[in-house]
């Protein structure tokens, strides 16, 4: 058989897209929005217990690894919106021409980092 049989073998048969990347990266966020979810219920449950393990709580959240975490976190619930925004025209049948779907995939890239610089801008300078 002398055809591809899959499409992740972008290296021989398949030209790099970033349609592509951008369907691999709001997989992987709403992965990350899954295991995030799980800090957030961490923190609601110290917040309830109060006392020693809210301390410890506030303390990772509030150390740099912790920002980071809630920095990715913030990143890809961004991205991860506004490509769901995106995927809401396609399912209304706008937007499949190639260049409308490369530009609508830079146009997702830029809001999602516009509205995290905005996002970690108001919550450092509050």
């Amino acid at each position: 058989m002398e055809r591809p049989l899959s499409p992740f073998m972008f290296p021989v048969w398949y030209r790099f897209q970033i349609t592509s990347a951008l369907s691999i990266l709001h997989r992987l966020t709403g992965i990350g929005l899954a295991v995030g979810s799980i800090l957030l219920a961490w923190w609601l449950v110290a917040v309830a217990a109060g006392g020693g393990m809210f301390a410890a709580t506030h303390a990772f959240i509030t150390s740099p690894i912790g920002l980071l975490l809630l920095f990715g976190w913030s990143a890809a619930f961004f991205y991860h919106l506004c490509n769901g925004v995106r995927h809401l025209a396609w399912d209304a049948g706008y937007g499949f021409e190639l260049s409308n779907a490369r530009r609508s995939g830079y146009a997702v890239l830029a809001a999602a980092a516009l509205l995290t610089a905005l996002t970690w801008l108001y919550v450092l300078l509050a």
